[in-house]
């Protein structure tokens, strides 16, 4: 057999690209409060204050795959008081690959809460619509802004140091 006739009858393999896979999700932790229902569920009020927090945070684990949490929160407000307070974490377990050790940090903290996002904008969305408010939808969240700001205060805190 000559070297030719080995590579004949089997397809090119391509080199694999970086690769993320989702191999887990779920609710780590949530908590929604309503506590002046009924009386803030009428109609006619102004619009709520509302108050976000979005954080971001990735462990790697014994096994080589990498664990990421995405807190949400959400306060909502008028001027007579509280309307609810939802807090939500949610976790998920991916595999990565290809992907080199200098890049891994923006992958798990940007791309991979990328994906939880549409899951937890959800159970958000899900849970004011059962507190009797209209479904509260969060707007995309631009992650990698939000990477950057993190970065940049972390810098700035060590550079104060």
């Amino acid at each position: 057999m000559t070297d030719i006739d080995a590579g004949a009858g089997a397809p090119e393999q391509a080199p694999e690209g970086p690769g993320i896979r989702i191999l887990a999700q779920f609710v780590r932790d949530f908590s929604f409060e309503n506590p002046r229902a009924p009386e803030t569920l009428r109609g006619g009020a102004a619009q709520p204050q509302i108050d976000l927090g979005v954080e971001m945070n990735a462990r790697g684990r014994e096994d080589g795959l990498f664990e990421v949490d995405l807190k949400l929160s959400a306060r909502a407000t008028r001027e007579d008081g509280p309307l609810f307070v939802v807090e939500l974490l949610y976790g998920g377990v991916f595999q990565i690959a290809g992907v080199p050790a200098e890049e891994l940090e923006p992958v798990l903290l940007i791309e991979c809460p990328r994906f939880l996002f549409p899951f937890a904008r959800r159970i958000i969305a899900d849970v004011t619509s059962e507190g009797g408010y209209p479904p509260f939808l969060l707007d995309p969240i631009d992650f990698a802004g939000v990477y950057a700001a993190r970065k940049a205060q972390g810098d700035q805190q060590v550079g104060h140091a």
